[in-house]
């Protein structure tokens, strides 16, 4: 079956197809088509991410994003005579996208002037994330399940970072449903979600561990904002970190950081009371040297001592889960998941027997085609379905 994949919940406006084949122990794909156009040179300015600037781009760029896929996937192809679509059929689209009232007339535009492309069914990102985002990606799914014919797959976002570990750099990848993989423990780290998940079987989840306020990603962001670097900050506090790991030194003086909840006996994180630990730090230096954070030095030294606290909590806590648990094999997915530091950490300190997985750099951030795989399962799972709303809270 072909799936055409739809995600739209943060920044990245982003459409996959791919085509799913069953086998006995394994799900392959062949991807067919996938696009992401990136918001983040109109928000770097303002340092983060504005829900309604967000929504404004989806609705410019979706069908850009659409018609970039279907020509890669070679289902693009421009009709000999334009066509009027049923006026009844019409009158449904508008209705779908009544909140996206000014991308009506250039979807059916763009239909008219087209083939139909042969699809089986739409997935869509409805939760987490901005819900004004999230309803362009819902509205755009809808209007095209109405035109198609085919069926809506609601997909949960962070489900879909689950699954973003298996598609590579080849055009067609498998994603293993043999028992002997279970159970998986699931370390999702991104700007708006840090969790620990325990998965007994594919669409079977339970939340073991979560962020009490702000999540490793968000801290990223808003320390490098104290540093003065560019959004998004965790890149650059990376770079940093990894010059100041470079370096010699036999300082006595160096800086020392909390590690909130390293020792609590649940799995939950809490990234907020390190946030206020660099903000002190920083504020001290400032009133001893006003122009401190002119000094390179000092930023990589608490780059590196904020890294290095965020990935030892990370670590700490999802190796004491791996063996509570018995588990096989690990998934770490989400943006972080792109941090080098901590994926060396991980691999270092995981028992061997113990399978680990993280995402292609270009696939821990939000894309179309985890999507598309997640949307496989969710289809397949006829017991389990979601509702087609926008949820910023959703939660596996």
């Amino acid at each position: 079956m072909k799936i055409l994949a739809i995600e739209t919940s943060c920044d990245e406006t982003a459409i996959a197809i791919v085509e799913a084949r069953e086998n006995k122990d394994l799900a392959s794909f062949k991807i067919l088509g996938n696009e992401v156009s990136s918001q983040i040179a109109i928000h770097s300015k303002y340092g983060g991410v504005f829900p309604m600037m967000a929504k404004r781009e989806h609705s410019k760029n979706i069908l850009d994003v659409l018609k970039k896929t279907l020509l890669e996937a070679g289902l693009y192809k421009i009709s000999k005579k334009n066509k009027t679509i049923d006026p009844k059929l019409k009158s449904k689209i508008k209705k779908v996208l009544e909140r996206e009232d000014d991308l009506f007339n250039d979807f059916i535009s763009f239909f008219e002037k087209t083939n139909k492309p042969k699809i089986d069914a739409i997935a869509v990102t409805v939760g987490p994330g901005l819900e004004p985002a999230l309803w362009v990606g819902i509205s755009f799914a809808k209007a095209l399940s109405t035109y198609l014919g085919v069926p809506i797959i609601p997909v949960n976002h962070m489900e879909g970072h689950i699954f973003s570990v298996y598609p590579k750099d080849k055009n067609t990848f498998v994603v293993n449903k043999d028992k002997k993989m279970f159970p998986i423990l699931s370390l999702l780290v991104s700007g708006g979600h840090t969790e620990l998940v325990l998965i007994k079987d594919w669409m079977k989840y339970k939340k073991i561990g979560k962020t009490r306020d702000d999540a490793a990603g968000e801290a990223f962001d808003k320390v490098a904002r104290m540093l003065e670097l560019p959004y998004p900050g965790g890149p650059e506090i990376s770079k940093l970190a990894k010059e100041e790991r470079g370096k010699i030194t036999n300082s006595s003086q160096e800086l020392k950081f909390p590690r909130p909840m390293i020792n609590s006996k649940d799995y939950d994180f809490s990234f907020s009371g390190l946030k206020t630990a660099v903000l002190y730090t920083i504020r001290d230096l400032k009133e001893k040297n006003p122009k401190i954070l002119n000094d390179i030095k000092i930023k990589q030294k608490i780059a590196k001592e904020f890294e290095d606290s965020v990935i030892e909590v990370l670590t700490s806590k999802t190796l004491r889960a791996l063996k509570e648990y018995k588990i096989k094999t690990l998934i770490v997915g989400g943006g972080v998941s792109a941090n080098n530091r901590l994926e060396e950490v991980i691999r270092s300190s995981v028992d061997k027997e113990t399978k680990v997985f993280f995402p292609s750099k270009k696939l821990s951030g939000d894309n179309g085609l985890m999507i598309a795989v997640a949307g496989y399962f969710q289809f397949k799972d006829k017991k389990k379905s979601r509702k087609l709303n926008a949820d910023g809270n959703l939660s596996l």
